[in-house]
């Protein structure tokens, strides 16, 4: 909470906090309706967003809200209950008073994976239908000197819905929630999660997994309650929204295409990389900078991610953002059972794998880069600098990449060949990755307590393979210095508590029976993930996945019908 100002205990108090930078200073497509009342598909031509209303829930019912969340930004826990608050939360906007806006924006982007730009996925096969189908920002404001844009997911349909709903289903609300707030307490960069409504009377039909069903793909259809999630983040500003202005500008689809992209890039600078980059610089060289300080960003969040074990899924570029943090949590899953080409998306494929990240977001940066370029055209040094910057891409990651494995395994120095001993005896014996790391942050002097991370029984053979490896690392960890500091340093990157989906489920399978208690119990128990807590939530939470959702629909993998 702010130390100096006392909380915002009231809607109009938060009202003030309102500051639409970007609406103020982008442009809306000039055949938008401007009061937002935009919810067909249609083409997008220009402009950098599209005015439209949310849909708001039928009948709002409160199921949670981050209290952690609410302090950083100086409200009080009240507010989430508070009529007017809950009402704009939940998709109805007729609450707003000024100087908030009685509309919000949706954005476009454009597609690309692993480097390669499509225009089919749009209804109109153009690409100028491709952007946010039920994601629509609501407020930006400054809260304790800090700018929060505000956005609801599966607030209803967009000119870029594609024919869809605009819905979400509670089943993913209940997963983003908990998910942003979660990887926060990990030390990971990441959009937070603010409320969570549910509606009491709407619902829609979403295909599924039968129970206990085997199924790669769903099976049955299933009315799910409709709910809208708030998340919040400094900018939602994405790498495809960067190359879609790129593309206008390359093929000079209208006049100002060019000014459109130059714009973005000044407003993301301004928005995500005002404390780094000096506004005063020209802009070529402000672009440099931030492609600088957006690689060391991008390669360091990859570094994260591999290191609490997270898979985002399905890593496009319009799941990038330019600001270098995790979005968009769909397809993404934890890492139980180690193994390097963990995917728990049925649609990702082992190109968005665990530890095909890396690539992923080198394909994704080679598109910024690529993004960027046209403004630069006519300063040479400049250029050659970004070019530069590109080029590095590889040995940057790969520094990040080392850096953490070796404060994951306690070490002063990445050791390559103690590392690739490690991961081949680890897919071998099917460890945990959570488990088998957090008890190798005991330093044990036998793989006794590894043990307890096994999925599997090894064999007399692998045994003394872990043995020997063990006694190398030891080695290694002991002449670093005092054993009980490194111990409690790796405990510190190690976390003791993951994401289990099949912990995840009867949340929100219980919360579709109006029962919140178990998110409740998540929250806290994933707040604290680094921290031992009492004996009864390790009992529950730090063990081994049971048998019985090995292969399962819907938990060892699902897909993203959300």
């Amino acid at each position: 909470m702010n130390k100096t100002n006392p909380p915002i205990t009231t809607f109009e108090q938060f009202a003030t906090s309102a500051d639409y930078s970007l609406m103020n200073t982008l442009r809306a497509d000039p055949d938008s309706t401007h009061d937002g009342n935009d919810h067909r598909p249609r083409q997008v031509f220009s402009g950098h967003f599209v005015p439209v209303t949310p849909t708001p829930l039928e009948a709002p019912e409160y199921v949670s809200h981050s209290s952690r969340f609410f302090a950083e930004l100086g409200l009080s826990d009240e507010l989430a209950l508070e009529q007017s608050f809950q009402q704009v939360f939940s998709g109805d906007l007729s609450a707003v008073i000024d100087p908030m806006r009685s509309f919000g924006w949706a954005t476009g982007y454009a597609l690309s994976i692993y480097g390669t730009e499509y225009t089919q996925q749009c209804p109109f096969q153009t690409g100028n239908g491709y952007g946010d189908g039920r994601a629509i920002s609501i407020f930006e404001g400054i809260f304790n000197g800090k700018r929060w844009e505000m956005q609801l997911k599966g607030g209803g349909p967009t000119p870029y819905c594609r024919g869809a709903d605009g819905r979400a289903v509670l089943r993913s609300s209940v997963r983003e929630f908990l998910a942003q707030e979660y990887m926060h307490a990990l030390g990971v960069p990441t959009s937070r999660s603010l409320t969570l409504y549910v509606s009491q009377t709407e619902t829609v039909s979403r295909p599924w997994y039968a129970q206990d069903s085997k199924n790669f793909d769903p099976d049955i259809l299933v009315d799910n309650p409709v709910a809208i999630s708030t998340r919040v983040a400094p900018s939602f500003l994405r790498v495809g929204q960067l190359e879609l202005f790129a593309r206008r500008a390359r093929s000079d689809a209208h006049p100002n295409s060019l000014e459109e992209l130059r714009m973005i890039v000044a407003h993301l600078i301004e928005r995500e990389y005002e404390s780094e980059i000096d506004q005063r610089l020209r802009l070529t060289d402000q672009i440099v900078e931030l492609a600088e300080i957006f690689s060391k960003r991008l390669t360091s969040l990859i570094a994260n991610w591999l290191r609490v074990g997270y898979c985002q899924g399905n890593f496009n570029s319009d799941n990038c953002p330019a600001g270098g943090y995790t979005l968009d949590y769909g397809p993404f899953g934890f890492c139980e059972v180690f193994d390097p080409k963990f995917q728990p998306w049925t649609g990702g494929g082992n190109h968005f794998s665990f530890f095909n990240q890396p690539r992923a977001a080198e394909a994704n940066y080679h598109m910024f880069w690529s993004a960027v370029r046209p403004l630069l055209a006519e300063d040479t040094g400049a250029l050659e600098r970004l070019d530069s910057v590109r080029q590095r891409f590889p040995e940057t990651m790969q520094q990040q990449l080392q850096t953490m494995w070796a404060s994951k395994l306690g070490l002063a120095e990445f050791n390559s060949q103690l590392f690739n001993q490690l991961i081949q005896l680890m897919s071998q014996s099917e460890v945990d990755y959570t488990i088998f790391f957090r008890e190798l942050s005991n330093i044990p002097d036998t793989i006794v307590a590894l043990k307890e991370s096994f999925y599997v029984d090894i064999s007399t053979q692998l045994d003394r393979e872990w043995q020997n490896w063990l006694i190398a690392w030891r080695k290694l960890v002991i002449q670093n210095g005092n054993q009980e500091e490194i111990s409690k340093k790796m405990k510190q990157v190690n976390p003791k508590f993951t994401w289990r989906e099949w912990l995840v489920v009867p949340a929100y399978e219980r919360a579709q029976q109006g029962d919140y208690s178990l998110v409740k119990e998540l929250q806290e128990v994933l707040s604290h993930p680094y921290d031992e807590q009492s004996q009864a939530i390790e009992e529950k939470y730090y063990r081994l996945k049971p048998e019985a959702f090995f292969n399962a629909g819907g938990v060892s993998h699902y897909s993203c019908s959300s």
